[in-house]
Protein backbone atom coordinates (compact mmCIF):
# COMPACT_ATOMS: atom_id res chain seq x y z
CA UNK A 1 0.00 0.00 0.00
CA UNK A 2 1.10 3.37 -0.87
CA UNK A 3 2.20 5.77 1.83
CA UNK A 4 -0.09 8.67 1.79
CA UNK A 5 1.81 12.19 1.61
CA UNK A 6 2.58 14.02 4.47
CA UNK A 7 0.99 17.10 5.67
CA UNK A 8 4.33 19.97 5.64
CA UNK A 9 2.86 20.71 9.35
CA UNK A 10 3.39 17.00 10.38
CA UNK A 11 6.37 16.17 8.51
CA UNK A 12 8.11 19.40 9.71
CA UNK A 13 7.48 18.31 13.46
CA UNK A 14 8.40 14.68 12.79
CA UNK A 15 11.84 15.84 11.40
CA UNK A 16 12.60 18.46 14.22
CA UNK A 17 11.47 15.33 16.67
CA UNK A 18 14.20 12.43 15.32
CA UNK A 19 16.68 15.33 16.15
CA UNK A 20 15.95 16.90 19.39
CA UNK A 21 14.07 13.99 21.18
CA UNK A 22 14.86 12.75 24.74
CA UNK A 23 15.94 9.48 25.37
CA UNK A 24 13.37 8.71 28.11
CA UNK A 25 12.80 4.60 28.96
CA UNK A 26 9.00 4.42 27.72
CA UNK A 27 10.01 5.80 24.66
CA UNK A 28 11.89 2.69 24.05
CA UNK A 29 9.49 -0.02 24.38
CA UNK A 30 6.40 -0.64 23.18
CA UNK A 31 5.26 -2.48 26.56
CA UNK A 32 1.37 -0.61 27.20
CA UNK A 33 2.05 -1.64 30.41
CA UNK A 34 5.25 0.74 31.31
CA UNK A 35 3.83 2.91 28.96
CA UNK A 36 0.30 3.89 31.16
CA UNK A 37 2.17 3.78 33.88
CA UNK A 38 4.21 6.41 32.71
CA UNK A 39 1.57 8.78 31.45
CA UNK A 40 -0.18 8.54 34.76
CA UNK A 41 2.59 9.51 36.18
CA UNK A 42 3.23 12.17 34.08
CA UNK A 43 -0.36 13.63 34.67
CA UNK A 44 0.27 16.86 36.28
CA UNK A 45 4.09 16.20 36.46
CA UNK A 46 6.65 17.49 34.96
CA UNK A 47 9.12 14.80 33.00
CA UNK A 48 12.29 15.46 35.18
CA UNK A 49 10.20 15.21 38.34
CA UNK A 50 8.28 12.06 37.01
CA UNK A 51 11.41 10.33 36.03
CA UNK A 52 12.28 8.51 38.90
CA UNK A 53 9.09 7.90 40.49
CA UNK A 54 8.62 5.91 37.17
CA UNK A 55 12.00 4.05 37.54
CA UNK A 56 11.06 3.20 41.17
CA UNK A 57 7.32 2.22 40.49
CA UNK A 58 7.93 -0.11 37.67
CA UNK A 59 10.81 -1.44 39.61
CA UNK A 60 8.32 -2.57 42.66
CA UNK A 61 5.63 -3.08 40.34
CA UNK A 62 6.81 -5.30 37.03
CA UNK A 63 3.75 -6.60 35.93
CA UNK A 64 0.03 -5.45 36.04
CA UNK A 65 -0.22 -8.27 38.11
CA UNK A 66 2.27 -6.88 40.74
CA UNK A 67 0.36 -3.51 40.53
CA UNK A 68 -2.92 -5.15 41.06
CA UNK A 69 -1.69 -7.68 44.02
CA UNK A 70 0.25 -4.32 45.54
CA UNK A 71 -1.18 -3.48 49.61
CA UNK A 72 -2.35 0.04 48.55
CA UNK A 73 -0.30 1.53 51.57
CA UNK A 74 3.10 0.59 49.16
CA UNK A 75 1.94 2.25 46.36
CA UNK A 76 1.06 4.89 48.18
CA UNK A 77 4.36 5.50 50.23
CA UNK A 78 6.41 5.11 46.42
CA UNK A 79 4.17 7.56 45.38
CA UNK A 80 4.58 10.36 47.93
CA UNK A 81 5.90 13.39 46.39
CA UNK A 82 3.94 13.50 43.29
CA UNK A 83 0.56 14.50 44.79
CA UNK A 84 -2.79 14.43 43.05
CA UNK A 85 -3.09 10.79 45.22
CA UNK A 86 -6.19 9.58 43.15
CA UNK A 87 -3.94 9.10 40.56
CA UNK A 88 -2.23 6.42 42.62
CA UNK A 89 -5.51 4.62 43.56
CA UNK A 90 -6.77 4.55 40.29
CA UNK A 91 -3.78 3.66 38.74
CA UNK A 92 -4.35 0.22 41.30
CA UNK A 93 -7.99 -0.07 40.41
CA UNK A 94 -7.45 -0.02 36.36
CA UNK A 95 -5.21 -2.74 37.30
CA UNK A 96 -7.32 -4.78 38.82
CA UNK A 97 -9.58 -4.05 36.15
CA UNK A 98 -7.33 -5.66 33.79
CA UNK A 99 -6.71 -8.62 35.71
CA UNK A 100 -10.46 -9.13 35.96
CA UNK A 101 -12.30 -8.39 32.53
CA UNK A 102 -9.15 -8.84 30.47
CA UNK A 103 -7.87 -12.05 32.09
CA UNK A 104 -4.52 -10.15 32.78
CA UNK A 105 -4.02 -8.75 29.53
CA UNK A 106 -3.47 -5.29 28.65
CA UNK A 107 -6.41 -3.52 26.67
CA UNK A 108 -5.63 -3.05 22.95
CA UNK A 109 -7.29 -0.61 21.33
CA UNK A 110 -8.75 3.17 22.70
CA UNK A 111 -12.13 2.31 22.89
CA UNK A 112 -10.86 -0.21 25.70
CA UNK A 113 -8.56 1.34 27.14
CA UNK A 114 -10.38 4.47 28.06
CA UNK A 115 -12.37 1.99 29.95
CA UNK A 116 -10.16 1.69 32.71
CA UNK A 117 -10.05 3.53 35.77
CA UNK A 118 -8.73 7.10 35.37
CA UNK A 119 -7.63 7.35 31.89
CA UNK A 120 -9.26 9.81 29.66
CA UNK A 121 -9.00 10.57 26.18
CA UNK A 122 -5.55 11.76 25.97
CA UNK A 123 -4.18 8.68 27.78
CA UNK A 124 -5.83 6.48 26.08
CA UNK A 125 -4.79 7.49 22.81
CA UNK A 126 -1.02 8.00 23.69
CA UNK A 127 -1.31 4.25 24.81
CA UNK A 128 -3.27 3.44 21.68
CA UNK A 129 -0.48 5.00 19.55
CA UNK A 130 2.56 4.48 21.16
CA UNK A 131 1.80 0.79 22.53
CA UNK A 132 -0.77 -0.52 19.33
CA UNK A 133 -0.31 1.89 16.46
CA UNK A 134 -3.84 3.35 16.16
CA UNK A 135 -3.87 6.58 14.33
CA UNK A 136 -5.79 8.20 17.77
CA UNK A 137 -4.46 11.61 18.09
CA UNK A 138 -3.29 13.14 21.36
CA UNK A 139 -4.30 16.48 22.73
CA UNK A 140 -2.99 18.23 25.77
CA UNK A 141 -1.72 21.18 27.03
CA UNK A 142 1.16 21.47 24.76
CA UNK A 143 -0.57 20.01 21.45
CA UNK A 144 -3.23 23.11 22.58
CA UNK A 145 -0.48 25.15 22.41
CA UNK A 146 1.16 24.11 19.03
CA UNK A 147 -1.71 24.22 17.24
CA UNK A 148 -3.61 27.33 18.39
CA UNK A 149 -0.53 28.98 17.38
CA UNK A 150 0.26 27.82 13.89
CA UNK A 151 -3.13 27.22 12.71
CA UNK A 152 -4.58 30.87 14.73
CA UNK A 153 -7.38 28.77 16.44
CA UNK A 154 -9.09 30.99 18.29
CA UNK A 155 -11.26 28.41 20.30
CA UNK A 156 -11.03 28.81 24.23
CA UNK A 157 -8.91 25.67 25.42
CA UNK A 158 -11.19 26.19 28.89
CA UNK A 159 -14.51 26.03 26.62
CA UNK A 160 -16.42 22.86 26.20
CA UNK A 161 -16.08 22.83 22.86
CA UNK A 162 -12.03 23.34 22.50
CA UNK A 163 -10.97 19.34 23.06
CA UNK A 164 -13.72 18.45 20.11
CA UNK A 165 -11.97 21.27 17.85
CA UNK A 166 -8.11 20.33 18.42
CA UNK A 167 -9.04 16.56 18.65
CA UNK A 168 -10.13 16.52 15.26
CA UNK A 169 -7.30 19.30 13.68
CA UNK A 170 -4.79 16.97 15.29
CA UNK A 171 -6.79 13.75 13.89
CA UNK A 172 -6.53 15.27 10.39
CA UNK A 173 -3.02 15.79 10.71
CA UNK A 174 -1.44 12.38 11.94
CA UNK A 175 -0.15 10.38 9.17
CA UNK A 176 -1.94 6.85 9.64
CA UNK A 177 1.63 5.06 8.71
CA UNK A 178 3.08 6.31 11.96
CA UNK A 179 0.95 7.51 14.75
CA UNK A 180 3.16 7.28 17.29
CA UNK A 181 5.90 8.88 15.95
CA UNK A 182 3.52 12.24 15.66
CA UNK A 183 1.96 12.11 18.76
CA UNK A 184 5.27 11.69 20.67
CA UNK A 185 6.68 15.02 18.21
CA UNK A 186 4.21 17.38 18.73
CA UNK A 187 3.84 17.21 22.33
CA UNK A 188 7.49 16.79 22.40
CA UNK A 189 7.62 20.21 20.47
CA UNK A 190 5.32 21.97 22.81
CA UNK A 191 7.28 20.72 25.64
CA UNK A 192 10.77 21.89 23.94
CA UNK A 193 9.87 24.49 21.14
CA UNK A 194 6.42 26.09 21.26
CA UNK A 195 6.81 26.78 25.09
CA UNK A 196 4.72 29.20 26.89
CA UNK A 197 7.02 32.13 26.36
CA UNK A 198 8.88 30.35 23.13
CA UNK A 199 12.01 31.45 21.09
CA UNK A 200 10.64 31.35 17.90
CA UNK A 201 13.90 32.43 16.22
CA UNK A 202 15.04 29.34 15.67
CA UNK A 203 11.45 27.41 15.55
CA UNK A 204 11.29 25.95 12.14
CA UNK A 205 7.46 25.84 11.87
CA UNK A 206 7.62 30.03 12.26
CA UNK A 207 7.02 30.81 8.81
CA UNK A 208 4.24 28.89 8.59
CA UNK A 209 3.29 29.63 11.71
CA UNK A 210 -0.29 32.00 11.78
CA UNK A 211 0.83 33.20 15.66
CA UNK A 212 4.04 34.12 14.51
CA UNK A 213 3.15 36.18 11.54
CA UNK A 214 0.00 37.90 12.90
CA UNK A 215 3.19 38.63 16.52
CA UNK A 216 0.26 37.05 18.35
CA UNK A 217 2.27 34.29 20.12
CA UNK A 218 1.40 35.08 23.25
CA UNK A 219 -1.67 36.08 23.10
CA UNK A 220 -2.44 32.21 21.85
CA UNK A 221 -3.74 29.91 23.01
CA UNK A 222 -6.49 32.06 24.50
CA UNK A 223 -7.69 30.72 27.86
CA UNK A 224 -10.44 32.37 29.84
CA UNK A 225 -11.75 30.48 32.37
CA UNK A 226 -9.67 31.60 35.87
CA UNK A 227 -9.45 28.82 38.52
CA UNK A 228 -10.56 30.42 41.98
CA UNK A 229 -7.99 29.34 44.73
CA UNK A 230 -9.26 29.05 48.10
CA UNK A 231 -6.23 29.48 50.84
CA UNK A 232 -5.86 27.32 54.04
CA UNK A 233 -4.48 27.27 57.10
CA UNK A 234 -3.16 23.96 58.48
CA UNK A 235 -1.12 23.84 61.80
CA UNK A 236 0.68 20.53 63.14
CA UNK A 237 1.86 19.43 66.58
CA UNK A 238 4.80 17.50 65.96
CA UNK A 239 3.73 15.12 69.78
CA UNK A 240 7.10 12.55 70.93
CA UNK A 241 7.35 10.66 73.66
CA UNK A 242 9.13 7.94 74.91
CA UNK A 243 10.67 8.07 71.14
CA UNK A 244 7.02 7.73 69.41
CA UNK A 245 5.22 10.01 67.60
CA UNK A 246 1.63 10.83 67.76
CA UNK A 247 0.60 10.29 64.03
CA UNK A 248 -2.89 8.84 62.24
CA UNK A 249 -3.65 7.66 58.58
CA UNK A 250 -6.49 10.18 57.21
CA UNK A 251 -9.38 8.63 56.37
CA UNK A 252 -11.90 11.47 55.50
CA UNK A 253 -12.50 11.77 51.87
CA UNK A 254 -10.08 13.76 49.78
CA UNK A 255 -6.92 14.26 47.89
CA UNK A 256 -4.86 12.90 51.22
CA UNK A 257 -6.79 9.77 51.89
CA UNK A 258 -4.96 7.34 53.16
CA UNK A 259 -1.30 9.46 54.01
CA UNK A 260 -0.31 10.02 57.01
CA UNK A 261 0.36 13.07 59.45
CA UNK A 262 0.93 14.72 63.12
CA UNK A 263 -1.43 15.81 64.77
CA UNK A 264 -3.47 18.55 63.29
CA UNK A 265 -4.37 21.16 65.58
CA UNK A 266 -8.67 21.31 65.34
CA UNK A 267 -9.32 22.67 68.60
CA UNK A 268 -7.16 24.67 71.76
CA UNK A 269 -5.40 21.35 72.79
CA UNK A 270 -5.75 21.86 76.27
CA UNK A 271 -5.26 18.53 76.89
CA UNK A 272 -1.69 19.03 76.50
CA UNK A 273 -0.10 21.40 78.85
CA UNK A 274 3.29 21.47 77.54
CA UNK A 275 5.72 24.18 76.19
CA UNK A 276 5.37 24.05 72.09
CA UNK A 277 8.67 24.61 70.18
CA UNK A 278 8.07 26.55 66.79
CA UNK A 279 9.89 24.38 63.76
CA UNK A 280 10.56 25.78 60.49
CA UNK A 281 7.53 26.56 58.60
CA UNK A 282 7.53 24.67 54.90
CA UNK A 283 6.82 26.90 51.71
CA UNK A 284 3.61 27.87 51.13
CA UNK A 285 2.09 24.62 49.14
CA UNK A 286 0.02 24.95 45.86
CA UNK A 287 -2.83 22.20 44.66
CA UNK A 288 -4.41 23.10 41.69
CA UNK A 289 -7.53 24.62 43.48
CA UNK A 290 -5.74 25.49 46.81
CA UNK A 291 -3.35 27.44 48.64
CA UNK A 292 -2.10 25.92 51.57
CA UNK A 293 -0.01 27.81 54.52
CA UNK A 294 1.00 25.07 57.41
CA UNK A 295 3.14 25.86 60.65
CA UNK A 296 3.93 23.72 63.13
CA UNK A 297 5.18 23.20 66.67
CA UNK A 298 7.27 20.11 68.18
CA UNK A 299 6.28 18.95 72.32
CA UNK A 300 8.52 16.88 73.80
CA UNK A 301 5.68 15.02 76.53
CA UNK A 302 7.47 13.79 79.56
CA UNK A 303 7.72 10.11 79.43
CA UNK A 304 5.55 9.23 82.26
CA UNK A 305 3.17 11.66 82.16
CA UNK A 306 0.00 9.78 80.90
CA UNK A 307 -1.60 11.74 77.66
CA UNK A 308 -5.08 10.90 76.74
CA UNK A 309 -4.86 10.21 73.11
CA UNK A 310 -7.41 11.95 71.07
CA UNK A 311 -9.17 9.73 68.96
CA UNK A 312 -7.92 8.29 65.42
CA UNK A 313 -4.28 8.86 66.68
CA UNK A 314 -1.65 6.35 67.84
CA UNK A 315 1.59 6.29 69.11
CA UNK A 316 4.56 5.27 65.48
CA UNK A 317 8.28 4.53 65.99
CA UNK A 318 9.78 7.44 63.36
CA UNK A 319 11.58 4.08 61.31
CA UNK A 320 7.69 2.75 61.11
CA UNK A 321 6.44 6.33 60.28
CA UNK A 322 9.10 7.06 57.86
CA UNK A 323 8.00 4.17 55.66
CA UNK A 324 4.43 5.13 55.67
CA UNK A 325 3.38 7.57 52.53
CA UNK A 326 2.75 11.48 53.21
CA UNK A 327 1.81 14.50 51.83
CA UNK A 328 4.27 16.75 50.09
CA UNK A 329 3.28 19.34 52.60
CA UNK A 330 4.43 17.19 55.22
CA UNK A 331 7.59 16.04 53.59
CA UNK A 332 8.74 19.77 52.98
CA UNK A 333 8.19 19.99 56.84
CA UNK A 334 10.15 17.16 57.43
CA UNK A 335 13.15 17.94 55.76
CA UNK A 336 13.06 21.95 56.62
CA UNK A 337 13.43 20.72 60.47
CA UNK A 338 16.25 18.23 60.16
CA UNK A 339 17.79 19.69 63.11
CA UNK A 340 14.89 18.62 65.13
CA UNK A 341 16.41 14.93 66.06
CA UNK A 342 13.30 12.55 66.24
CA UNK A 343 12.95 14.02 62.30
CA UNK A 344 16.01 13.04 61.02
CA UNK A 345 14.83 9.49 61.58
CA UNK A 346 12.14 10.13 59.36
CA UNK A 347 13.61 12.30 56.31
CA UNK A 348 12.86 10.84 53.03
CA UNK A 349 16.03 9.89 51.52
CA UNK A 350 14.98 9.47 48.22
CA UNK A 351 13.32 12.93 47.28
Amino acid sequence: MQKSPLHPFSATIMAWYAEHQRELPWRQTQDPYAIWLSEIILQQTRVAQGLPYFERLITAFPTVRDLAEAPEASLLRLWQGLGYYSRARNLQKAAQMVMRDFSGVFPQSYDEIIRLPGVGPYTAAAIASFAFDEAKAVVDGNVYRVLSRVFAVETDIASSAARGVFTSLAQSLIPMQDPATFNQAIMEFGALQCTPSPDCSDCPLRVSCAAFSEHRVAELPIKSKKTKVKEIEMDYLVIEQNGQLLVRERTEKGIWKGMWEFYLIEDACDWLPFQRQALKSPPVHLLSHRKIHCDAWYVQVPDNFELEIPEGYGWMSPSDFESKGKPVLLLNLITDNLDCPILQDISPTYL
